[in-house]
């Protein structure tokens, strides 16, 4: 039923304006808005849709994972652009908040909403 289907994924966010500033000019996505809705254009032509809510509570996981090549070059450009890395008691993670404890080199932060997100090397 839905194999030919463009489906998108998407998350609530209390404060559009902040989402739209943070994933636009922060993370430098493309960011549209329409309807009171922001459509967040990443690469590879999938589309989330990022919408307010009155009662946002972050999802406690990672909703959105940003795959780089060098994820040492991706942390300190971010940290240069303001982001703040995460740090969990249960998985340790160097000082510039890389988790190096088996599988693939990931970092995680938040947006301003607390939503979280990663940078994930491939």
């Amino acid at each position: 039923m839905f194999g030919n289907t463009k489906a998108f994924s998407g998350f609530s966010v209390g404060d559009l304006a902040a989402a739209k500033a943070f994933y636009g000019d922060t993370l430098g996505i493309k960011v549209s808005e329409e309807n009171g809705l922001l459509t967040l254009h990443i690469a590879g032509d999938r589309d989330i849709l990022v919408y307010p809510k009155d009662d946002h509570q972050p999802a406690t996981y990672t909703v959105l994972n940003f795959p780089v090549p060098d994820i040492e070059q991706a942390v300190d450009e971010l940290t240069r652009r303001g982001v703040r890395f995460e740090r969990y008691e249960h998985l340790k993670t160097d000082e510039k908040g890389i988790f190096r404890g088996g599988g693939p080199l990931i970092a995680w932060f938040t947006d301003p909403a607390g939503n979280v997100l990663s940078v994930i090397q491939q």
